[in-house]
């Protein structure tokens, strides 16, 4: 390890320049760098590569634009069923709501006949029941009646027969017999 510490200490208080490789007598190593990448890009754009990039390029650009042509119809076709059903809902809703009133109209209706068909039909029972009771009360009066003219007829004939005698029957038919 000495001699190692030695020869560096020798080399580097002698204050020597290492020489760098040349080529040629010219071309250093950073002009090989250089002249491999002006090679490399001479042969890049003899063979086209630029463009078949660009065209790579422009070609996802293509399908990304028709993508995105497509997604705008689709949304547009998405927000006309949108509507289109927005409108037949509340196409539902005024539908709905008329049937609603109509039901309401037909149940007032039905309900006023029926009552009037129950006003009606009251009348009528009163009016049958009046003449059921009018009917029966000229029945009895009749039947009031008879009895009495039968109560009349058999109390005349027992007068008759007891205080009539052949004598007054005469005096009668003869007086009769006179008014006419």
């Amino acid at each position: 390890m000495a001699k190692f510490l030695l020869l560096s200490e020798a080399a580097a208080g002698h204050g020597a320049a290492h020489a760098q490789p040349v080529a040629f007598g010219f071309v250093n190593p950073g002009m090989w760098v250089a002249l491999a990448m002006t090679t490399l890009i001479a042969i890049l754009v003899w063979k086209k590569v630029p463009g078949l990039i660009t065209s790579g390029l422009d070609s996802g650009i293509a399908e990304i634009r028709k993508q995105l042509d497509e997604a705008k119809a689709l949304r547009a076709e998405a927000e006309a069923l949108r509507k289109e059903y927005a409108d037949k809902i509340a196409g539902a809703e005024k539908d709905a709501a008329e049937m609603l009133a109509h039901a309401k109209s037909e149940a007032d209706a039905i309900i006023a006949k029926a009552e009037a068909d129950t006003t009606a039909l009251i009348a009528r029972r009163e009016k049958m029941a009046e003449d059921k009771i009018a009917a029966a009360e000229r029945g009895a009066v009749a039947e009031l009646r008879n009895k009495a003219a039968e109560a009349a007829t058999a109390a005349a004939r027992g007068l008759i027969a007891a205080k009539h005698t052949a004598k007054a029957d005469k005096a009668l038919v003869d007086e009769a017999i006179g008014g006419l």
